[in-house]
This record gives structure tokens, C-alpha cells and sequence, in this order.
């Protein structure tokens, strides 16, 4: 009788050895909600332990999060002043553009990652200029002005540009515009294959970025595709790509599993806000042991193949590792 596979896992550090996949805190970035003003912390109600902060809280926030051990954070802004085009992500004193400043000058040694998009900031809600005649995004309009927003914050400083907003050619625009502007070096890191998903909910919340009319089904993908999810990631490998992403994860572990058999590319996910919230509710109501869910859900991301997780939970899952 074969025994081999009882034999691998009757000690603990055979186990170890011959585990296939494993969850670092280097594979982790935090994301942060900056608004204007000084001493904000104010936690979403949909997402216990998320807060909206101003500038001088999430320097105080990084600081933490070095202890951590996590050094890579991503940027979200909250204006105060919204419009039909998103000025204030176009402005080299607006709120993210100086969040980027701010930060590098007090962590240097902090990697920062912006989510390039319109939807937190402008009045109606979506992911850049309305074509009101069809009652959707204008791509290509977008797309002259997402160029515009990643040299802003290519001159404030930040370490990768993640652009989210699921316009096509949105790749190849912003790689030309870095080029041309002498940020060769930045990677990008692409919203590659985003699904036009009800796992956000939470997000427009601590965001404040719901759409004022209609949703955004137009322009991110489909969750019933497949055979597209692959070829958007294809896609944005071929116009120039440095890092690909499947965002929501959770409920898309195929997607994710997919796209890793067709690119050597680095793969991240974005354990996105819903995911979050509702692991955190089943923890609270003590429905399920909190603790070894949220490592086995992880470990889940890295086994589909994702190299980077984007996550709400990342400082939860530093300080259980440190445990370990």
C-alpha cells in the first residue's frame, strides 16, 4: 500500500518543505483613501478597520506599516471638489499628486502604486468623460486625459501607475505619453482584466465614487467571459504591460488561473472591498475561525497563481505571519 502522501504530512516541517505555495508579507500592497485636511481618520461603516485619512495620518499610517514589514501601498484620492472631467486628478497640487509628494519625502523607501481613474474624481461618478449621446464613457477622450493624469503623477514621483479605468488602448496611451515625457522606467501595472463587478459596493463607500446614473458594464468586462478575460490580459501584455491584474478575485480564481497558463508576466489580484467585507462579517458573527480563513484564502490567490495581492487585509495578514 502506497503511504507516500500520509508520509509528507505526519511532521511539521516535512510539510513545510514540501509546501507548493506560500503567502509573504512581500507580496502585499495596502491600499490608502487620502482626502483633504489634517488629523482625518474616519473609518467606512462597510469596512471595519478601512479609513478615510488625510495626508499626515497615512504618513503616520506608513510608519506602521514598515513595522509590518509592508512597503508597498496604493493611492486613492477623495477631493473635495468633484467635477465633469476630474480636474482635480489633472492638477499637480491635487490631492493625489501631493499624497505622492508628501509620503515620498517622509518614506522614501515606501513603494507607491496610483490607481489612475476618474470615478473619485468627478461628479458624475464614472471612469472619465461622458459621451452624452450614448450615455457611456468616451474612450478615447478618456484616454487623452488619462495620459495627461499619469505625467502628474509621474512628476510627483510615484513607483508604478495603475490605471483601472478599463479603457481600451489605455496601455499603449499611457506608455507612449511616459516615454515621450522621459518616465521610461515607470511600470504599469494594468487593471487588465476587470469585471463589471457587484463584489465593489463597499469601495464606492470609503471612495465616494457610486456612478450618479447607469454603471460602469459598459466598459469593464462581462463576468460571464472567459475566453475575453484572457485576451483583455493578452491585450494590455502586448501594448506594454509590466505587471497584469484580475480584479475582483475571489469569485474569479479561474480567471485568475487562466491568464497565468497564457503570460510569463507578473500576476496580481485585487482582493477587492466586498470580498473584505463580507469575510469580515462572518468573523464578527463568529460563523468561521477569522484568523485561518483569511490565511487559506490567501494562500487560494497564490495556488491560482497570483505573484501580488492588493488587499484590505494585508496588515492583518503581516501580523499573523509574524506569529507564525
Amino acid at each position: 500500500m502506497f503511504r507516500r502522501y500520509r508520509r509528507n504530512r505526519l511532521n511539521v516541517h516535512l510539510q513545510s518543505l514540501v509546501r507548493e505555495n506560500q503567502v509573504r508579507v512581500e507580496d502585499f500592497i495596502y491600499p490608502l483613501f487620502i482626502r483633504t485636511g489634517e488629523g482625518i481618520k474616519s473609518e467606512v461603516s462597510s469596512m471595519p478597520g478601512v479609513y478615510q485619512m488625510s495626508l499626515d495620518v497615512a504618513i503616520d499610517e506608513c510608519e506602521s506599516l514598515k513595522k509590518l514589514g509592508i512597503y508597498s501601498i496604493i493611492l486613492f484620492g477623495i477631493p473635495d471638489i468633484k467635477d465633469s472631467v476630474g480636474s482635480d486628478a489633472l492638477d499637480d497640487e491635487g490631492i493625489i499628486a501631493t499624497a505622492i509628494r508628501g509620503i515620498k519625502a517622509a518614506h522614501p523607501d515606501m513603494f507607491i502604486v496610483s490607481d489612475l481613474c476618474f470615478c473619485e474624481y468627478t461628479d458624475h461618478g464614472h471612469c472619465g468623460i461622458i459621451d452624452h449621446v450614448c450615455q457611456s464613457v468616451d474612450n478615447d477622450a478618456t484616454l487623452k486625459i488619462s495620459a495627461d493624469q499619469a505625467i502628474v503623477h509621474a512628476r510627483a514621483g510615484v513607483d508604478m501607475i495603475a490605471p483601472s479605468g478599463m479603457m481600451d488602448g489605455i496601455v499603449s496611451t499611457l506608455r507612449e505619453a511616459l516615454d515621450s515625457s522621459g518616465f521610461v522606467n515607470l511600470p504599469i501595472m494594468s487593471y487588465s482584466t476587470k469585471f463589471a463587478s457587484g463584489y465593489y459596493g463597499p469601495f464606492r463607500d470609503v471612495a465616494e465614487s457610486v456612478p450618479s446614473f447607469g454603471d460602469r458594464s459598459t466598459y469593464q468586462m462581462d463576468p460571464a467571459n472567459r475566453r475575453e478575460a484572457i485576451s483583455e490580459s493578452v491585450a494590455d501584455e502586448g501594448e506594454g504591460a509590466d505587471i497584469l491584474m484580475v480584479k475582483p478575485v475571489l469569485a474569479y480564481l479561474d480567471i485568475v488561473r487562466d491568464i497565468r497558463e497564457n503570460t510569463s508576466l507578473p500576476l496580481a489580484v485585487y482582493n477587492v472591498s466586498g470580498e473584505y467585507a463580507m469575510l469580515k462579517l462572518a468573523g464578527s458573527s463568529g460563523l468561521i475561525d477569522y484568523d485561518r480563513v483569511l490565511l487559506e484564502t490567501m494562500v487560494s490567490f497564490k495556488r491560482a497563481g497570483a505573484d501580488i495581492i492588493i488587499s484590505y487585509h494585508a496588515k492583518e495578514v503581516a501580523r499573523l505571519l509574524q506569529k507564525a
